[in-house]
This record gives C-alpha cells, sequence and structure tokens, in this order.
C-alpha cells in the first residue's frame, strides 16, 4: 500500500479474448475505485503500465498458454500480496481447453497452419497449475457485481464469500421453468456453480457452464450424465459438452466414465 494509503491494483492479462477486462473497464463503478486505489498495471487502460511492479492486488485474466506467460504469472505472483484469477480461462483453463484429446502439434496446425509465432506455445492451462491463487472470480465474463462485490471486500480488509450452490438453485427461486427435466435438453446448471441469475435457463437456454462446476466435491458429474444417458446422449456427446468450460476438472472423465461402464452404446 502506497504511503497515501491507496491501494496498488494490478490488472494482467495472458491468452484470453479480453472481454473480462472489457467487462471491468466498462464499469462506472471503477471511477468510484480510483479515489482509494492507484491502477499501477492495465494495459487496457494504461499504455505505460508497469508490469513487474509490487501490487497489493493482482488481478489475472487468461490461460497460461506459452512457456513466456509461466513466467509472467510467477513475477506477478512474487510481486502480489493477493492474487485473483479472474473468468473461467484463468479459472478453469478456457474454452482453449476443451480439446485434450489431441496434441499441441495437431492443434497448431489446424488453428495456424504453416504460421509462426514469437512465443513458445503449450496447451492453455489454468493459471492455478503454476501459482497460488487466493480468490476466483467467475465466468465468461463475469457478472460486474462479482467484480464490485470481490474489490469492494478485499480494500475494507475483508475477504469474499465464495459461492458452494449450483445454477439451479437460481433457478428454483426465480420459478424458471426446468430446462433440463421439462424440455429435455442437455442443462448443466446442477453442476454449474451459481452467481448470474440463471441468465439463460431463465430464456429456456440450457447452461453450457461457462461459470464452471461448484468446487468443494459437490458437482456430481457422474449423476448429471445418468440423466443425459437416458435422454439418448452418447458418453462422447456427454463429454464434449461438459469439458467446455471444465476440461481441466480432474474428476470429470472417471465419473461420467463410471456411468457406462459395462454399458453397450
Amino acid at each position: 500500500m502506497e504511503e497515501n494509503g491507496k491501494v496498488r491494483i494490478g490488472f494482467y492479462a495472458l491468452t484470453s479474448c479480453y472481454g473480462c477486462q472489457l467487462q471491468f473497464a466498462m464499469m462506472d463503478e471503477i471511477l468510484q475505485l480510483l479515489p482509494n486505489a492507484e491502477i499501477v498495471c492495465w494495459y487496457m487502460l494504461e499504455r505505460d503500465s508497469k508490469e513487474i511492479e509490487p501490487v497489493d492486488i493482482a488481478f489475472i485474466e487468461g490461460s497460461v498458454s506459452t512457456e513466456e506467460e509461466v513466467e509472467l504469472v510467477k513475477k506477478i505472483r512474487e510481486n502480489a500480496k493477493t492474487v485473483v484469477a479472474v473468468g473461467s480461462c484463468a479459472v478453469h483453463g478456457g474454452v482453449q481447453s476443451w480439446e485434450k484429446d489431441k496434441s499441441l502439434d495437431e492443434l497448431w496446425k489446424t488453428v495456424y497452419g504453416d504460421g509462426t509465432v514469437k512465443f513458445q506455445p503449450k496447451m492453455a492451462e489454468p493459471v492455478e497449475k503454476y501459482i497460488k491463487v487466493d480468490y476466483k472470480i467467475y465466468g465468461c465474463p463475469p457478472e460486474k457485481k462479482d467484480f464490485v462485490y470481490a474489490i469492494g471486500t478485499l480494500l475494507i480488509g475483508s475477504w469474499p464469500e465464495d459461492i458452494d450452490y449450483p445454477v439451479c438453485l437460481e433457478c428454483r427461486l426465480n420459478g424458471n421453468s426446468c430446462v433440463l427435466l421439462e424440455k429435455g435438453e442437455p442443462c448443466l446448471g446442477p453442476v454449474t456453480r451459481a452467481g448470474c441469475n440463471a441468465r439463460c435457463p431463465a430464456y429456456g437456454i440450457a447452461c453450457i457452464g461457462c461459470r464452471g462446476a461448484i468446487g468443494y466435491d459437490v458437482a456430481w458429474f457422474d449423476s448429471l450424465a445418468r440423466v443425459f444417458r437416458e435422454k439418448g446422449l452418447t458418453k462422447e456427446e456427454i463429454l464434449e459438452r461438459m469439458k467446455i468450460f471444465n476440461a481441466h476438472n480432474p474428476k470429470l472423465e472417471e465419473m461420467v466414465n463410471k456411468i457406462f461402464e459395462g454399458v453397450k452404446e
């Protein structure tokens, strides 16, 4: 913290669409933050940002998908008192982690052909794979209220409370029709972390899990896979849908495979 009492904040971007930064940069509430904080690094707002500087809070957007980014996140961690992973790419590896069954060379040729870049690429992974993350802001992009809540509690020296319940709870509270049971569509609401106010199911659209699976070992992929199987989906179709934002979840494939043991498709 500066001698003037301002909290030093950095916003860093790895491999992403920059949608999380844009979401926050467009918030009017940012202006209310300025009297109490010094923005040390945020290239979207300030071209002369200083990337490797001591900060009180470091917000990191994007997945780690180059060797250079591995080194960057380590330096950010060394210089930050608190590190917050922002958005599905930073928290879960993002949609760029979806296809883990193909090699990096195969994926590279599919996307870039014979093109070259100055960075050393690697398979996309969550920030937490390489450094300790103190708090996570979920979503693709996150809700504005989640950022306001996180930054507000951190600024007063408190700690944001995590969300440990699924999108289904918000659906029930809002009186929505169940997309999974009533429309028969493969909705991931039962295993996805809430906080979006069930925006997609409210319009009859199946949740695709952009906020990632609920933590604390209560994302029951096996139970949901059984329901999907009963509705005619194959194991491959179920895994493909569940992996969009959960490719790095260590229990996903194990739990889904268990449902199909001894089952002829």
